[in-house]
């Protein structure tokens, strides 16, 4: 799980355990939710130890993929899957809207980490305590709105891991374009 938040003006940043790969023999609901922490985990790591304006920064033109922004996304993929999705709840969007779809990318020098990073933990307590309640196999009481059928838990459980899988490939990219940090 990843640590407490440690924020000041000037250097925003997580302080966080390392992070905790997941065990290698677990039944499969403790391994599922073992690599989407882990994989929670990393995003938190690739963003340690930045300013607001290195977090705000944008990969490369003309994108607007920044780390601020995925932690922003990822708030809203983790409320849509575990509130929208799982619960069957309609919560309103935090950062987008129905004329700005991608407003959690769009950042401005009023963001700041710790409004982002507090509201992506929260919406993963959120998720926790929704899943929690939910077997493996049980279906959402939520639809897709492609098929209109809905999704079992292992089923959110893995497309999570992959949403943050790849998101944090992008992380990866960006921290290493802000200041050449490495690491897998």
């Amino acid at each position: 799980m990843v640590g407490a938040v440690s924020v000041s003006d000037h250097a925003c940043m997580t302080t966080q355990a390392p992070r905790s790969e997941p065990a290698q023999n677990a039944d499969e609901r403790t391994m599922l939710e073992g690599w989407l922490d882990y994989h929670r985990q990393t995003l938190a790591w690739k963003c340690e130890g930045l300013t607001d304006a290195q977090l705000r920064t944008a990969s490369v033109e003309p994108s607007e993929l920044s780390l601020m922004g995925l932690v922003r996304h990822m708030a809203e993929v983790e409320r849509g899957w575990f509130r929208k999705v799982l619960m069957d709840d309609d919560p309103a969007p935090i950062y987008y809207t129905e004329e700005d779809r991608d407003g959690e990318f769009h950042l401005t020098e009023a963001d700041s980490w710790q409004e982002a990073y507090g509201t992506w933990q929260a919406e993963i307590e959120v998720a926790r305590r929704n899943a929690a309640g939910f077997g493996l196999d049980e279906l959402s009481r939520g639809r897709s709105r492609f098929t209109d059928e809905p999704f079992n838990l292992r089923w959110i459980y893995t497309h999570m891991i992959e949403e943050y899988a790849r998101h944090n490939g992008h992380a990866d990219l960006i921290r290493e374009r802000l200041d050449g940090a490495t690491g897998d």
